[in-house]
């Protein structure tokens, strides 16, 4: 079985199109980073590039598309649109597609309150294991095939002040999580564990204090060992840590529409086993 997997697509609406009293404190905030810092201009082509790895993913006859987070700059209900339009048909079908909130999709509280991602992507959050979800959605599980599942996680909360970006998994999901571990007719399943926030870095540390996963070392030990990999975004670089007799397979996923750094990880299942993955440029030619 085969599955896509992208990150962080940041698709980013037109913030100087709106008056200001609509976008809020925090958005007034952040106009520093999208104009001197670039992040507007570097995400200019991110509904085009997204649009480009989901016709890539059928032209690798992917069974299963996932993106972990961060599909919004911050949170306009604009910005969902143009993710769910750029994903085409893969957002329509919860069969083959799993979406999950990232931290620039709770961005303000006012997104959270209005649940401005479930109003776009809810329908994705429908679990096939109703029984095991413990904070609202979360966990839901999709069974896909006969030999995977993928589970999928809430980490991102709403920050206190913009630059508090560090993430939660919580007691409530682990021990969902831990009751999906367990499920018999899980079993002989490869699980794909699906998180917006990074356990490690690149260089197989844990993230800092204000950015990183809080409860990565619960989440590791119920998923030890090759039958599992953790799919996650938030941290801007690719990278694969190969699983262990103690954790899972680590697969970040970087920034997926970042303008020359775009990319996206192509993760093969066998046998009930997660056997790897490769990296794919999007325009890029490939096998």
């Amino acid at each position: 079985m085969r599955f896509v997997h992208c990150s962080d697509v940041h698709v980013t609406g037109d913030y100087f199109a709106l008056p200001l009293r609509r976008l809020g404190w925090r958005r007034w905030l952040a106009l520093a980073e999208l104009t001197v810092g670039g992040r507007a201009r570097a995400y200019r082509r991110a509904p085009e590039t997204l649009a480009r790895i989901a016709q890539e993913a059928r032209e690798h006859s992917a069974d299963h598309f996932i993106l972990s987070g961060d599909l919004t700059a911050y949170a306009l209900d604009s910005e969902f649109q143009g993710a769910r339009e750029a994903m085409g048909a893969w957002a329509g079908d919860r069969r083959r597609c799993t979406v999950i909130p990232g931290n620039h999709d709770v961005f303000t509280p006012g997104s959270h309150r209005s649940r401005r991602f479930e109003r776009h992507f809810g329908h994705l959050l429908e679990s096939d294991l109703p029984e095991h979800c413990r904070e609202g959605a979360f966990p839901f599980v999709r069974l896909v095939g006969e030999e995977a599942a993928v589970v999928g996680l809430l980490s991102a909360r709403v920050p206190a002040v913009p630059g508090m970006a560090q993430g939660r998994v919580g007691p409530a999901q682990l021990e969902g999580l831990a009751a999906v571990v367990k499920d018999p007719r899980l079993a002989g399943r490869a699980l794909l564990v699906v998180v917006h926030h990074a356990p490690l870095t690149p260089r197989g540390r844990a993230d800092h204090w204000f950015h990183g996963l809080r409860d990565a070392e619960a989440l590791f030990r119920l998923l030890p060992g090759p039958r599992y990999a953790i799919l996650h975004g938030h941290i801007h670089h690719r990278y694969h840590h190969v699983a262990t007799a103690e954790r899972p397979h680590l697969f970040g996923a970087g920034s997926s529409t970042l303008a020359g750094r775009e990319g996206y990880w192509v993760i093969d299942v066998a046998g009930g086993q997660v056997r790897g993955g490769r990296m794919y440029t999007p325009g890029a030619p490939h096998a």
